[in-house]
């Protein structure tokens, strides 16, 4: 398998001896070809719309609270200054650089985990300890441990190469570091994102090559596991039976959910008006949280609930092509992962709030109030943006097409990258018979 360094080298080589009267030549800018302003657009129109809607649904309890209706804003707005620079700096350290910080991550994650865990150091909340407070800041390390985790996984993904089809080289050591990180969240306890952290990992195994076998088999046994936390815990189980009947709780268990649909479903197709839904006067909780999507619909009606979809959609599009576009099998898992946890966590907090899933602790990235979550995601779709700005540039549109457009009997695969012998651009070709090429 030819590297980055090598494939530049070939290319260079095969468009000097191509003639300059031909037409399907194809020239490559070996430099940064820019940043995907429709991504860079997108996040910043998501996260201002989240501004306008965390003031809007935390206004009444910020004044309750504190006397003040701008208090959650001005730490929204904070948070999002912090994490613009954040933005800023992942979007222009080459991504290339994580390679050698893959290890580093991964461990700082692990220490952040335990010391979280630890009575006196982490700061416990509503019978969960999953937060750091210093001077009245909040920090929530498994919120770093997602990052950390997708470093991890593509840089080992890589270095793996062809084995990452074995059962006890390509797949058990990283379904193993998976699952002592999400053994720690666990123990915060936090359900929510221990499901995200599988999910990325079953994500980047299957697009390196990892037999999708494996991965059902994982998955299955640990369906046991997941139902001993929720049986095992009163307040989870609870929830469980709330979900089934949220009108038969609604002055328990099911309050929250039930709550949360009266909330969607009262504000039609335009919404009440900006500033006007009613449940966020203290009877939707965490309605600047979890549950500001409800508001959203509730002021905004249907529209601006599409509007967030919408969007979010958009992310999933660049990020894919971002991905399938990176100059390494390294950018492209990481682009992968980045995109994979972004959408994963956007839709269980959507399948939540519409009462599709039992409830779960996760914010609607960049919509959300958080401080930790607004600041990682934006870091983590800068480094995404990065990304894109190390794809090649073609001479034409035309000619890159052409370069991208499968062999006869072949479909693009994420499983290898093979060098085109008849345009001189990396592509990945090859078909899918078990991560093998053909």
């Amino acid at each position: 398998m030819s590297t980055t360094a090598e494939i530049d080298e070939k290319m260079g080589e095969r468009i000097d001896k191509k003639s300059p009267k031909n037409s399907e030549s194809v020239v490559l800018n070996k430099e940064a070809s820019g940043f995907d302003l429709v991504l860079l657009t997108v996040v910043l129109m998501l996260a201002g719309y989240g501004l306008v809607m965390v003031y809007s649904s935390s206004a009444v309890m910020s004044f309750s609270r504190h006397g003040s209706d701008t208090i959650f804003l001005k730490r929204q707005a904070l948070y999002l200054l912090i994490g613009i620079v954040a933005l800023w700096v992942g979007a222009n350290v080459d991504y290339r650089r994580y390679n050698k910080l893959a290890y580093p991550l991964l461990g700082l994650s692990f220490l952040l985990l335990i010391l979280v865990l630890i009575p006196g150091v982490g700061t416990k909340v509503a019978g969960a300890r999953r937060w750091f407070r210093v001077a009245g800041v909040s920090f929530q390390p498994a919120e770093f441990a997602k990052f950390a985790l997708a470093v991890f996984l593509s840089v080992s993904a890589v270095k793996k190469g062809s084995k990452i089809g074995s059962f006890s080289i390509g797949f058990l050591p990283h379904i193993l570091v998976s699952g002592a990180m999400v053994t720690l969240v666990l123990a915060q306890p936090d359900l929510g994102t221990s499901i995200l952290l599988m999910g990325i990992t079953f994500v980047v195994l299957f697009i390196a090559g990892t037999r999708l076998l494996y991965i059902i088999m994982a998955a299955l046994a640990m369906a046991p596991i997941a139902w001993w936390a929720i049986v095992g815990t009163q307040w989870r189980l609870q929830r469980m039976v709330a979900f089934f009947e949220p009108e038969a709780h609604k002055t328990g268990a099911g309050y929250q959910i039930y709550e949360s649909l009266i909330t969607l479903g009262s504000g039609g197709w335009t919404g009440l008006g900006l500033g006007e839904g009613k449940q966020k006067l203290l009877f939707l909780p965490e309605s600047h949280t979890d549950f500001i999507l409800p508001v959203i619909g509730q002021e905004l009606g249907f529209i601006g609930v599409a509007a967030v979809i919408v969007l979010i959609g958009i992310i999933l599009w660049r990020g894919t092509r971002i991905s399938l576009r990176a100059r390494d099998m390294f950018g492209t898992y990481l682009g992968f992962a980045i995109v994979g946890l972004f959408v994963m966590e956007a839709l269980v907090n959507m399948a939540v709030v519409m009462a599709v899933m039992p409830t779960k602790g996760l914010t609607l990235p960049l919509v959300s109030y958080g401080g930790s979550s607004l600041v990682v995601t934006l870091f983590s779709l800068g480094v995404l943006l990065n990304i894109s700005k190390r794809n090649p540039i073609p001479a034409s549109a035309e000619s890159w097409r052409k370069g991208r457009k499968p062999q006869s009997r072949e479909v693009v695969s994420f499983r290898r990258w093979a060098y085109s012998k008849s345009s001189g651009l990396p592509v990945t070709a090859g078909r899918w018979s078990r991560g093998k090429l053909r």
